[in-house]
Formats: C-alpha cells, structure tokens, sequence
C-alpha cells in the first residue's frame, strides 16, 4: 500500500473539510496554541456560502463530496459518541445514503458476474435503478412464479467500491495512528481499533450474502411479532454482489403526512416501533441497527416492515441482564443494585466505591422522576449513564454503544409519530416480560435447566478431555527428563532461517570492511 497515496489522500480530505466549513462550525474557543491557530485559519478558508449553513449540512456537503467511503465513515463514527462526542454524533446520524446512481448496465454485469446466470434468465423483468447508497443501488425486477410475475428489489454492489474502501481505509489507519501518536489524550479512545472495527464492519456489509443472512435471520425471530416483519430473501438469486428481496408496498415512516393521510394510526405506530425494537434487543439479543425512517416502511394494514439490514448488533445474555435490570433500577429508584449490576458485569473497575457509583447514578435518576412519563427519554438516560461511567473507567463497550445509539434514532422516530409518546407505559409490558421470564422464577429455572445442560455436556467430554490430561501429563514428564525436543522438519527450518541469517552477517561485515578500507584509503 503506498502511504504517500494515503497522506495525500487524508491532505484532500482535510481540504475539503476545511472548505466546506465543518472545521470551522466545531468549538473552537477552549483551544491554545497551534489548533487555535489552525482553528482560525480554517474559518477563513472557509467557503462564504458554507458560513451560513448550519453544521449538519456543512458536514453532510463535505461527506458527499468526498464519497461513498466518508459516508460509510460517518454513518459508523455516529454509532460511537464516545469517540466523536454526543453532538457530532447526532450530526452524523442525520447522513442519509443518497448517492447518485450508477448505469444499469453495470450493474447488470456485475449480477452475471455474481450468479453466473444472464440477467434475463434471473428475472422476467429488470428496470432501472429506484435508489442508490454509498456501498448498493436498489432496482426493482420481476420473477415468474407459478401464479404470475413477483415484484422483487434487487440490492446491486457498487462498481469498484471495494477498492475505493480499500484505500480510503488506507488514510483512516494513517489518521488513527498519527492521532495515537501525537494526541495521548486520545489514547484511551483507541482510535485504531476503532479504524479496525470499521474495517471489519465494512468487509461484512460488501459482502451482500452476509446481509441477506441477517435479513433471514432477523425475518425467523419475528414471524409472530404484532405489527413488524422483515421482507423474504430470494436465495436462488442472491450472492455476494447482488441480493434479492420481496418488494415492499409501502408508505415510508418519514413521510409523516402520507401516513397520516393513509389513515393510520400514529400513536400505535410508535408503539408497535418501540416494542419491536425492545423486543429484538431483549428477546433475541439481535436487532437492526440502522432504523432511521428512511429505512421503515408501514403497509396498508399498518404493519412495519424495515429494510436495509447493513448495520446490525448484537448483545449477548449478560449485556441484556445488565441493560433490563438497570432500566428497572431506574423506574424503582434502587440506584444502589444499579451500581452493583455495573460492578457485578465487571463494566466498572472493583477498585471503585459501589456507594459512590450509585451516588452519581442517583444525580441521574432523581431529575427523572420530577419529570412527567411522556417526557422522559430512554436514550438520554443512556446517555447521561455512559457519560458517568467514563468517570470511573468504564471501559467502551461497542455493542453498548451501538444500542444506545440505534434507541436514541428509535425513540426520535417514535416521537415525530407521536410527541406525547410515552416511552415507559409503551416499554413496559415487553421489559417485564423479559425481566419475569429471565430474572424471576421462569428465569431460574432456565438458567438451571441450561446448567445442567452445559454439566451433562461435560460429561460426554470426560473421557475424552481424561485422555488429553493424561496425554500431556506423560509430555510434560519427558519434557523435564529430555529436555525440549524438535520435529525433523522444525529443525531443518531453524537451520535454515539460521544458516539465512548467518550469510546475512557475513555480508554485512564485508560491507563494513569494505567501506572502512575505501575510508582509509581516501586518508592516506
């Protein structure tokens, strides 16, 4: 990889930054020194027409500038508010994937090239692109079935994306590490495991099977869910550049007048959205990360429907003990098993005083309940409970994160449907649900029941894991009578390696001789 590329690459990305006044738009009044100065520098560079816009749109003209990469960029640094902070964090939530489209015969070529198969012999019908985002375009097509043509929606990788993350990621590893390296304050943010994260996650989502797996999986959980499904995968017609979907028919939840036009109930919308989500956190412990209104729609019958599974999460058995038990800590003012929840899930350091904890958990929760129900936000109580942990080393937990920010977009969705909803009174039957069912009685019984599971598990493995204890026993013995023993094959590789080294240093000294000689000589 050519790091040259990359600084120049990083160079360009700072200029537009800076000409379209996202710079400029940060606070910059607390700073001393040179990033005063670069501060000041950049709101003169910047754009006169970026100056009068706000900071959303400033940042939104900058990332589409810079391309579908940067747009990926935000969208993941949205999910990590620890990183960028609470409001740049919201800033970045607002980018929507609205790329320009590419030419269908390209995306054509890249089905063929996918599935193996000519575009006409996949489907009846292929039309032009109807949506475009930063990693896929969106068509919609036909399928003949044996009761007549099917509409579907056809989700085709963008031409050369691949490379251009590649690169791009190229310049986000040379940023994180020069930020590693010369602001230590930063340090504990682990900016390069965050550029390690998005590299990963991107990996994931350019490969359209994998997403079509979380579509299926997610589409299974919620068969019998009330008033939410996710659309059917055509696996026949789905492979690592394109997949394919069942077509949705449906009014997106941002159009709040059609909705309501429709004939549709709003309250009960933002109820069945909160309860949906609840649901697959808690129950499934599998949920949509990405559930802006762009990417929900509601049919005729008032069902929800959610597309675009790119970004999803998940949090394991504890994480949902820990998120239930601290919700209910809440709503009944036991600060204090709150803070043993945060001490017993090892989130905070046992080092710490669980009495102080829950003295800066009680300055959280005591405002909330001066509050009316229908004002009091979830989100924003997660929120205030992951800026108080910081202060007693928390260490970040992604998929925390992640769930914080996926309830706070969830929650403003619920509250555009409905701006007296009711966060709590809408919560409740699915949290008790879960808390009756995995913290009381039920819950004991299962956790027996997996208890013994995992114990007569162990005892099939006991002969077996025996035999490997004795094994090793009998290896350790000759090892400390003998000595440390090589196969035939290691050894000739450390002769090898060995025999490459000494070479190495022999020639290095005849270059040294070599060079010390022609110095003499020049002296003399």
């Amino acid at each position: 990889m050519s790091t040259v590329g990359a600084y120049l690459r990083l160079a360009r990305a700072g200029w537009i930054l800076v000409r379209e006044g996202v710079v400029a738009a940060m606070p910059g009044d607390q700073l001393e020194g040179m990033p005063l100065f670069g501060w000041k520098v950049a709101k003169v560079l910047s754009r006169r027409r970026s100056k009068r816009r706000d900071r959303p749109e400033r940042l939104a003209q900058a990332v589409n500038r810079l391309g579908p990469s940067y747009v990926k960029l935000g969208q993941f640094l949205a999910t990590r508010p620890d990183v960028v902070g609470h409001e740049m964090a919201h800033d970045l939530a607002s980018l929507q994937d609205r790329m320009n489209t590419f030419p269908e015969a390209q995306a054509r070529a890249a089905i063929e090239g996918s599935l193996g198969q000519p575009v006409e012999a996949l489907y009846a019908e292929f039309d032009g692109p109807v949506a475009a985002a930063s990693i896929a375009q969106v068509h919609e097509a036909r399928v003949a079935t044996e009761t007549g043509l099917k509409r579907v929606a056809v989700k085709v990788i963008r031409p050369g994306v691949r490379r251009r993350f590649q690169n791009d990621l190229e310049s986000y590893f040379l940023a994180a590490h020069l930020q590693e390296r010369f602001i230590p304050s930063t340090r504990r943010l682990k900016p390069v495991k965050v550029a390690e994260t998005l590299a990963q996650v991107t990996r994931i989502e350019m490969d359209l099977r994998l997403e079509a797996a979380a579509i299926s999986e997610i589409h299974e959980n919620t068969l019998n869910d009330p008033g939410f499904r996710v659309p059917n995968v055509d696996w026949q017609r789905t492979g690592r550049d394109v997949v394919t979907l069942e077509w949705v028919d449906g009014t997106k939840m941002s159009n709040i007048e059609a909705l309501r036009e429709a004939g549709h109930d709003l309250e009960a919308l933002a109820q069945t959205l909160i309860q949906s989500f609840l649901r697959h956190t808690l129950r499934d412990g599998f949920f949509h990360a990405d559930m802006h209104p762009g990417n929900l729609f509601v049919e005729d019958d008032g069902t929800i429907v959610a597309v675009d599974f790119g970004i999803t999460g998940r949090i394991g058995r504890k994480e949902r003990h820990f998120l239930a038990e601290i919700l209910y800590g809440f709503i009944t003012r036991d600060f204090r098993r709150v803070a043993e929840v945060h001490f017993e899930a090892g989130y905070v350091p046992g080092h710490h005083d669980v009495a102080a904890f829950a003295q800066a958990l009680r300055a959280i929760g005591e405002p909330i309940h001066g509050q009316s129900a229908e004002t009091i936000s979830m989100a924003r109580l997660l929120t205030l409970l992951f800026e108080v942990t910081e202060l007693f080393d928390m260490q970040t937990r992604p998929e925390l994160l992640l769930l914080q920010k996926t309830m706070v977009v969830v929650e403003g969705v619920a509250r555009t449907l409905d701006p007296h909803f009711n966060m709590w009174k809408a919560a409740e039957p699915v949290v008790s649900d879960w808390i009756a069912g995995n913290l009381g009685p039920r819950g004991m019984l299962n956790d027996a029941r997996e208890g013994v599971g995992a114990l007569v598990s162990l005892v099939r493995q006991a002969p077996d894991l025996a035999a490997r204890t004795e094994r090793l026993s009998r290896e350790i013995d000759t090892m400390a009578q003998k000595g440390l023993r090589f196969d035939p094959e290691t050894a000739e590789a450390i002769g090898k390696a060995e025999a490459r080294h000494s070479r190495g240093g022999r020639v290095a000294l005849w270059v040294i001789a070599a060079a010390l000689a022609v110095i003499a000589w020049q002296i003399s």
